[in-house]
């Protein structure tokens, strides 16, 4: 099997009065080799120049040290946001929507993020960036991701919008909301099943800090003749299994799939 793809995702929380926060997700266009027409956060791989930003302190706002491989993954959550929804999270200095708009053409274009800094007279803050979770399958899938999840608040500044490329339209919901609604692959729901426990952000920061953070594989279980998807206990999530025949692996039916519990 091939390693797994170092990369990822932010989830956005935009507090409302009254309610749980809402969240952006974008629909996966049709054509794409992994999660086709399914709900997403905005994500994607890790590149070459997001090691390089972790290395510039140049670019980056003063704070706590960050372990390098961290601080890569959270550049690429906020790199992958302004590429698929044009909104600029963990960016100090960003002046206006038409900035962001630059930037996000640039990068559309081929264009690092770290010369598009220098560029604009901005710097990457990753202290707002939160991580919460991170995920790797072991199953037989098109393209197999290690993947870090993180929470930020959503900026003030700049329109949620999908790309037309990647992601075919945005949807603003509560976690629960998308649950009810969306298609979702399954780390795509635990995941928003965690965050639905959260009445705000800080909140949300709160329950992260207080979980630990483990590599989730997914395995399956035989039980009472039926198989069931399962993860660890004790990361905070509320649901641990699912009937295997109702999960959604963003997964080719043909290949087989791993029966393995890690441990």
């Amino acid at each position: 099997m091939p390693d797994a793809i170092p990369a990822a995702t932010l989830v956005l929380l935009r507090d409302a009065p009254g309610g749980p926060p809402e969240i952006p997700m974008v629909g996966r266009g049709k054509h794409l080799a992994f999660a086709a027409s399914r709900m997403v956060f905005p994500g994607g791989r890790v590149d070459d120049d997001d090691h390089v930003l972790a290395r510039r302190s140049d670019l980056l706002v003063e704070g706590p040290a960050i372990d390098p491989e961290d601080l890569a993954c959270r550049i690429t959550a906020i790199r992958e946001t302004i590429e698929e929804i044009g909104l600029a999270p963990g960016i100090a200095g960003i002046r206006d929507a038409s900035m962001i708009g630059d930037i996000r053409r640039a990068l559309h274009g081929g264009e690092p993020l770290s010369l598009l800094l220098e560029r604009h007279w901005l710097r990457i803050d990753p202290h707002g960036i939160h991580p919460f979770a991170r995920w790797r399958p072991d199953h037989e899938i098109v393209r197999r991701f290690d993947t870090r999840f993180y929470l930020a608040e959503a900026p003030l500044i700049g329109q949620a919008t999908a790309d037309g490329v990647e992601s075919s339209h945005l949807v603003w919901n509560t976690a629960d909301g998308h649950l009810a609604t969306a298609h979702l692959i399954f780390p795509t729901i635990r995941n928003l099943e965690w965050i639905a426990r959260a009445r705000n952000f800080d909140e949300a920061v709160q329950q992260a800090r207080c979980c630990p953070i483990e590599t989730v594989t997914p395995w399956i279980e035989q039980r009472d003749g039926a198989s069931w998807l399962c993860i660890p206990e004790g990361l905070g999530y509320p649901v641990t299994t699912q009937l295997l025949a109702n999960a959604d692996r963003a997964s080719d039916p043909s290949m087989p799939s791993s029966t393995r519990k890690p441990g």
